[in-house]
């Protein structure tokens, strides 16, 4: 397996796409954990948290597989507003919900990356402020009714329709997709992979 650089632990499409954009040569490989935040868990640590179980699971996927032994890369992107974390809308309903209360206020959007080795697991910290333009009650129905919210955190996607509610953005774009773009390459250039170990 000589092209191959890393196992990607994650389902997200956009992450998949991300990561090829950077010229890393990946194979994705299924390792899905158990999400719920922990009893009194800050948004913080359930984002570290997820993204080291993550690479950990893609680890023992491999390893049980007899998968050609890589690196194993993943992340975890948590949307924070008030301390409370904001993740996948369990309905229209709820997208409704959670988009009214980014409605002209910002909010933080942490990603972590995880990267496990033979060594053990390095993990990064991303975080993110965007600010919503104020929303109409039209505004967020129409948006919801596109049915692009529903397996996103916080109920928005920045690269798609949404990107025209978010007045400012202090952070990483790509971050707030969920995968930070700069901060994946220096991991990975740590480790002697990616364009930037070059």
């Amino acid at each position: 397996m000589p092209t191959t650089q890393l196992y990607l632990a994650s389902g997200s499409p956009r992450r998949q796409e991300l990561l090829a954009q950077i010229g890393v040569q990946f194979e994705r490989i299924s390792a899905p954990i158990d999400e719920t935040p922990l009893p009194n868990e800050s948004a913080k640590d359930y984002v570290l948290r997820l993204a080291q179980a993550k690479a950990e699971a893609g680890w023992q996927v491999m390893l049980a597989q007899g998968k050609y032994p890589l690196p194993v890369l993943a992340a975890d992107t948590t949307v924070v507003l008030d301390g409370q974390i904001l993740g996948k809308p369990l309905d229209a309903n709820d997208a409704i919900a959670m988009l009214e209360q980014l409605s002209g206020r910002s909010h933080q959007v942490l990603t972590s990356l995880g990267l496990r080795t033979h060594t053990g697991t390095e993990i990064v910290l991303s975080v993110s402020t965007v600010t919503f333009m104020p929303l109409s009650a039209a505004q967020i129905a129409a948006y919801v009714a596109s049915g692009e919210p529903m397996d996103k955190a916080g109920s928005y996607g920045i690269q798609g329709t949404a990107g025209m509610f978010i007045s400012d953005l202090q952070g990483s774009f790509s971050g707030v997709m969920g995968l930070p773009l700069h901060d994946t390459a220096v991991l990975l250039a740590r480790h002697g992979l990616g364009l930037l170990a070059v």
